[in-house]
C-alpha cells in the first residue's frame, strides 16, 4: 500500500468520475485505475463496485475512505513541515463569475504566471450555483463566488457594489427610482442561481416592492445591453454603470435603501489541503478588485 495508491482511491471516491479524479492528479484514467487495482490487490478486497455506469464504493471502500483521508492529510502536513517551499506546477482549473472575469481575473492570471510559471491555469466562467457544484464534484479546484464565509473552506475575499440604472428614455431626467417603475417595466437581472439574488431579494423586501415582470439572463454583458435598449430596469456593478452614465447612455438611479454590498469568497472543498489551494488564495487576495473599470465597455 502506497500513498499514491491511497491518493488515487481517495479522489476517485470523492470526485464525480474517475476522469475528474485523474485530471486532478494529472494522471490518465488508466493510470488511476491501475493504482486503485493495485491497492485492491494488496488489500485482497474490492473497493469499488464497477457493475453500474458510475463506480460505487463497496463496504470495504466506505470503511477505508475516512482512514485514507486522515493518512493523506497527515502526509501533507508532514511534507509542509519538513520541506522547503515547493514550486507549484500542473493544472489549476478554477471558476469565476462574469464580474470577476471582466475585472480582476487578468491581474490574477498575470500574478500567477509570474509566481508559478510552471502552473497552467484554466478559468471557467459561470453563475455561482454551477460553480459550487463543480467545486464539490471535483471538476474545479476552487471558485470565487458570492457569499460570506461559513466554513474554513470558504474564505473571505472582497465585496462588490451595485447600483440601480435604466435608459434615459424610461426615466427621463429622474435620478431616483419612481415608485411605480418596477410595475411598469420588467426587472432585468441574472438568474436565481446568481449571488446577486440575495441583495435583490433583501432590497425588494425592505422596499416593499413586488415586481410585475422579470427578464433574466446569465450574462452581465447581456443585462447591460438590454438596459441600454430601454427594455427594463436593473442594476449593474457601480464601475460599469458609472462608465455608461458618463457617456449619457444610461441613468444611475438612487434608491433608499441602497443595494447592499455583495461579499465574495474563495471556495474550495474542505478536504482539499494541497499547497495549490493556499497559494491561489494568497494570490487572489492580493489581486482582487471588483471596482475595476471594465476595459470592454
Amino acid at each position: 500500500m502506497t500513498l499514491k495508491q491511497l491518493e488515487a482511491f481517495y479522489w476517485a471516491a470523492t470526485c464525480a468520475s474517475f476522469a475528474i479524479a485523474a485530471e486532478r492528479l494529472h494522471l490518465s484514467v488508466s493510470s488511476l485505475s491501475k493504482r486503485i487495482s493495485e491497492l485492491e490487490g494488496g488489500l485482497g478486497l474490492p473497493l469499488f463496485d464497477r457493475r453500474s455506469q458510475r463506480a460505487r464504493l463497496t463496504p470495504a471502500g466506505e470503511k477505508l475512505l475516512p482512514r485514507a483521508q486522515s493518512l493523506l492529510q497527515h502526509a501533507q502536513t508532514l511534507r509542509a513541515d519538513m520541506a522547503q517551499p515547493a514550486e507549484i506546477e500542473g493544472v489549476c482549473r478554477f471558476g469565476v463569475g462574469e464580474l470577476t472575469a471582466l475585472t480582476w481575473l487578468p491581474k490574477l492570471v498575470a500574478a500567477t504566471r509570474k509566481r508559478y510559471p510552471q502552473l497552467r491555469l484554466e478559468p471557467y466562467v459561470d453563475v455561482g450555483g454551477e460553480l459550487r457544484r463543480r467545486v464539490q464534484n471535483g471538476s474545479l479546484d476552487f471558485a470565487v463566488i458570492a457569499g460570506n464565509p461559513t466554513s474554513p473552506a470558504i474564505r473571505a475575499l472582497g465585496a462588490a457594489r451595485y447600483t440601480w440604472c435604466a435608459a434615459p428614455a424610461l426615466v427621463g431626467d429622474s435620478s431616483r427610482i419612481p415608485p411605480d417603475l418596477l410595475h411598469r417595466h420588467p426587472l432585468i437581472t441574472l438568474p436565481r442561481e446568481a449571488g446577486t439574488t440575495r441583495i435583490l431579494d433583501d432590497w425588494l423586501t425592505a422596499s416593499g416592492i413586488a415586481t410585475a415582470q422579470h427578464l433574466t439572463c446569465n450574462s452581465w454583458g447581456a443585462v447591460a445591453g438590454l438596459l441600454l435598449e430601454g427594455l427594463g430596469v436593473g442594476f449593474l456593478p457601480v464601475s460599469w454603470a458609472t462608465a455608461l452614465a458618463q457617456r449619457g447612455t444610461l441613468r444611475i438611479l438612487r434608491a433608499r435603501p441602497a443595494l447592499a454590498a455583495l461579499p465574495y469568497a474563495f471556495s474550495h472543498r474542505d478536504d482539499d489541503t494541497r499547497p495549490l489551494v493556499d497559494a491561489m488564495y494568497g494570490l487572489a487576495r492580493r489581486t482582487v478588485d471588483f471596482g475595476m473599470a471594465v476595459r470592454l465597455l
